[in-house]
């Protein structure tokens, strides 16, 4: 077994209990050459109609690696993560200014279909939503039916593999045709990963994904995530500073001014965030002092 290196870091990192552990081989990723850039935003603003949101977002997503945001309620995590797989745009009046770089392609520029964009980066919700009227099978395949994969032995093969890295195969592979909404609750949300990831994605988007969950199947969801990250790109919005702590790689916090727009107020790795906080609004967050 592999040393490990424990950091309990400054006040703001033990303020919370958070201790960061990172295995040799972690360490040294953290030092090897920057990862490819997967997701680029620059100066992304979101609207509601003639609200503003989320302004002057700048950051990038390195691929392979798990990207946490964090930040009070009413921040804009939630708005800007659906400025990167144009989800935003479904809420009325809506807008999104600047760009957002997929593998470097503006995903708002001219033409660009946004059913593709969306099955490049897939989404995960709050509250786990499996289609209440389809089997545990067809809610996996449900994307793919929708792309035009007709068939059968395909579908099949490509529904197992999903269930397979969402770590749910061996507990539904003799019930596929059970609804998916008689799975418990965590079973339902690594059923809606599995849906997610069964369109083969590059970019998997969870928002609150263990928000609804008990604390067997939020460390389930955790230790998913983590494996995840070899194939995907995984961006997780949350509201618990240890579950940041524990599967991200960097860190995102945001923060809303007394005009109630979003903004990114720091984003470092995960370690530099909890451990040594740029901004005092950082540190003031994470020990605890608001939000």
């Amino acid at each position: 077994m592999p040393d490990t290196h424990v950091e309990s870091g400054t006040a703001a990192a033990s303020a919370i209990g958070v201790h960061i552990v990172r295995t040799e081989e972690e360490a040294a990723a953290s030092a090897a050459p920057a990862q490819r850039v997967a997701i680029r935003a620059e100066n992304v603003e979101a609207w509601y109609g003639p609200k503003l949101a989320v302004a002057g977002v700048n950051m990038e997503i390195r691929a392979n690696s798990v990207t946490a945001l964090i930040g009070p309620s009413g921040c804009g995590k939630s708005t800007l993560i659906r400025t990167f797989n144009r989800m935003h745009e479904f809420a009325p009046a809506a807008r999104v200014g600047g760009a957002v770089f997929l593998d470097g392609e503006n995903i708002y520029e001219r033409g660009i279909d946004p059913a593709r964009v969306r099955q490049r980066v897939g989404m995960v919700f709050q509250k786990p939503n499996p289609f209440p009227t389809m089997s545990i099978a067809e809610n996996v395949a449900a994307g793919l039916r929708f792309l035009g994969v007709r068939s059968k032995s395909e579908i099949n093969d490509r529904v197992e593999r999903a269930l397979k890295v969402s770590a749910l195969w061996e507990e539904v592979k003799n019930d596929l045709k059970k609804p998916g909404m008689a799975l418990s609750g965590g079973q339902q949300q690594r059923l809606c990963i599995a849906r997610a990831i069964a369109v083969e994605p590059e970019v998997v988007l969870m928002d609150e994904p263990c928000s609804a969950l008990d604390p067997i199947a939020t460390l389930k969801i955790e230790d998913l995530m983590r494996e995840l990250a070899v194939q995907y790109t995984i961006v997780v919005v949350t509201h618990n500073m240890q579950q940041a702590a524990r599967v991200s790689d960097r860190t995102a916090f945001m923060l809303a001014g007394e005009d109630h727009v979003g903004r990114l107020v720091e984003y470092r790795s995960t370690e530099e965030l909890f451990t040594r906080p740029q901004d005092k609004r950082t540190e003031d967050y994470i020990t605890g002092r608001f939000g």
